[in-house]
């Protein structure tokens, strides 16, 4: 479907890569992965040809169409959500126009027996069939599965799509895609502003693909269950594997395990030849065979064991001064944008090293509640910050704050104390950032290297209590890995807001989950609280609703019964009923016949058929129990 032969390409006389060579067929889900700034987004602005490669070719199949989430996109002012989501169906919306130019045609004209106007009719079936063969009388229902899919509420589809932030304009562009028919799906980071239901929602959709995809991600978990091929580029070079990410680690660790084997053998046997030949040189009778193994010795093809970058940031997290027992407290909170209330009542207590993630739909309140947290945002109620407590905070769109205009080592020196001033080198070493890469101007860093450099500037001052929102946007798997084990060994109070399951296992110990202007409380990390969530969610999808019907909704939402139903509902609590009272006789029962037991045993065991009768009372009890919750199961599917 799509070959891709000898691709190179270079950037200020470096080559980023050179010499790539793979092919793309239907069914691959590719994981694109490397270090950030080795060329993944490069990558895939070559395969959508909307970047020129210095040399080599990308040769497709003909009419092979290809759809790009890009990072930066631009909408159209003045389109509704829904109207932009159509304008994934061209060709759909163009014949949309000329039925309704027909259909215009048709009304206005009265020469009913004209030979055009026979032709207009011609038109007319002629366009309606095609409509319907093209998906014209679906495709509004599958736009709007696709867009509840990705988080949107039925309320938001008239909404206009300035009002969305870049997140949720992503996710349009995004629904745009998958409503395509493209062969070929290019994805750069499609996670990066999805929840967790959203990702889990999009993972389903991916699999069942049945063109190619390629996902440029540093999610592990997310690569893990949707890509069944993985291709790294590091040090210039494409490591090719048909195993997701995890898979392809072990796989590649092997492969150059026994690379390094072969090449140690193959070395100790080229010592040996060295040997021979030196030894052979020295005498006149031998020198025809030193030369024999210097040509030997020549042509051996020389084992490489391929080249790993290991290079990762050295990330420390120091505490600042020991806070009080209780950091932060939240009493009926609450905040509102102009007419949206995000939160309210909202109540919340922090203790002193306790490790917090922050979960939920995008738009439920949980950055505003990092920024109220942080002093950010005004907020109705009250927010009290603990004795001695000092806040380090991390942006989602930190990076963005940055002067692209300035240097990497200006940015840090104009963030710094006189005590760490001298150490901003040192500091952004650990960081990657060495050499001459201190001089490079911010505007030209990667996603990921701006990632870097904002967590550097952010330990330039202190803290005992770090508020992070989205810290694993745009960086490497690598990078991740180092943030997770620098944040497990922080001996402070931390809230995470994060959409990532892989970087939050095993990271937090409890989970406020953001819903309908509230938090709920849920002990342990982030996979305890994922096996509560399902169970709700299975719930929520039998309702067919995102939140529990209130009696007023749920007696407009009814669906009216026949009278045979209604029949036979009653019947059935009726029955439960009966039994509910029989159950309860029988364990009086034999809650007496026990507490005489314990009194005249002897007395009541010499009774013929004594404990027959007892036994077969127990034996009904669990019966008509076992009855009673069976019934009850039945009226739950019945309602």
């Amino acid at each position: 479907m799509l070959n891709v032969h000898n691709l190179s390409i270079s950037f200020g006389g470096e080559y980023l890569f050179e010499e790539i060579a793979f092919r793309l067929n239907a069914g691959d889900r590719v994981g694109l992965i490397g270090k950030n700034g080795a060329g993944k987004s490069t990558m895939l602005k070559l395969l959508s040809k909307e970047m020129e490669p210095d040399s080599g070719v990308i040769a497709t199949d003909k009419e092979v169409q290809i759809g790009f989430l890009k990072q930066d996109i631009d909408f159209i002012p003045g389109r509704t959500v829904l109207d932009e989501a159509y304008q994934a169906f061209e060709e759909i919306k163009a014949m949309e126009l000329q039925l309704d130019e027909v259909n215009q045609q048709l009304a206005e004209r009265t020469d009913y027996e004209s030979e055009s106007y026979n032709q207009l009719m011609i038109d007319l079936s002629d366009l309606t069939h095609r409509y319907e063969i093209i998906g014209g009388y679906n495709y509004q229902g599958k736009t709007e599965r696709v867009l509840l899919g990705l988080g949107f509420k039925r309320e938001d589809f008239d909404k206009l799509t300035d009002t969305f932030s870049g997140g949720w304009r992503m996710r349009i562009e995004l629904a745009k895609l998958l409503l395509q028919d493209n062969d070929v799906l290019l994805l750069d980071e499609p996670t990066n502003h999805l929840d967790i239901e959203s990702i889990i929602w999009l993972e389903q959709f991916l699999k069942a693909y049945s063109g190619v995809v390629v996902i440029v991600s540093h999610d592990k978990m997310f690569l893990d269950n949707v890509t069944n091929r993985t291709i790294e580029i590091s040090l210039g070079k494409a490591y090719d594997y048909n195993k997701p990410y995890s898979a392809y680690l072990e796989l590649r660790a092997e492969m150059r395990e026994l690379q390094m084997n072969a090449r140690k053998n193959q070395d100790k046997q080229i010592q040996q030849t060295e040997k021979l030949i030196e030894k052979f040189r020295a005498k006149a009778s031998k020198a025809s065979m030193a030369q024999s193994l210097i040509k030997k010795l020549d042509k051996v093809d020389r084992i490489e064991v391929d080249e790993e970058d290991n290079a990762v940031m050295n990330v420390r997290f120091p505490l600042s001064v020991q806070p009080g027992k209780v950091v932060i407290e939240a009493e009926d909170v609450g905040k509102s944008y102009d007419d949206k209330e995000v939160l309210k009542d909202v109540n919340l207590l922090i203790e002193r090293n306790s490790k917090t993630a922050f979960v939920g739909q995008n738009g439920q309140g949980k950055t505003t509640l990092a920024k109220i947290i942080v002093g950010e945002l005004s907020h109705t109620g009250k927010l009290k910050l603990g004795h001695n407590v000092q806040l380090g905070y991390f942006a989602q769109n930190q990076a963005e704050y940055l002067d692209g205009e300035k240097t990497i080592l200006d940015t840090m020196l104009d963030e710094a104390m006189d005590g760490n001033r001298p150490k901003v080198r040192d500091m952004l070493g650990s960081f990657l950032f060495r050499g001459d890469d201190v001089e490079k101007k911010v505007k030209v860093l990667s996603g990921g290297e701006r990632n870097r450099l904002a967590l550097c500037k952010m330990l330039l001052h202190p803290f005992n209590v770090l508020v992070m929102d989205e810290p694993t946007n745009h960086l490497d798997i690598k990078s991740k890995n180092v943030l997770k084990e620098a944040l497990k060994n922080f001996e402070g109070t931390m809230i995470l807001v994060s959409h990532d399951r892989d970087f939050l296992q095993d990271l937090t110990d409890r989970v406020f989950e953001f819903r309908d202007k509230k938090i709920k409380e849920y002990l342990g990390d982030i996979n305890s609280y994922l096996e509560e969530r399902e169970v709700e969610s299975f719930r929520e999808v039998e309702k067919q609703t995102e939140k529990t019907a209130t009696p007023v909704e749920k007696k407009k939402n009814a669906v009216k019964l026949s009278f045979e139903e209604q029949k036979e509902l009653k019947s059935l609590k009726n029955r439960i009923s009966k039994l509910e009272t029989a159950v309860s006789d029988l364990e009086k029962e034999i809650t007496d016949i026990d507490a005489k037991l314990a009194v005249n045993y002897d007395e009541l065991s010499a009774q013929p058929d004594f404990f027959d009768n007892y036994n077969k009372k127990k034996e009904l009890l669990e019966k008509q129990t076992e009855e009673w919750y069976g019934l009850t199961e039945q009226l739950q599917n019945f309602e």
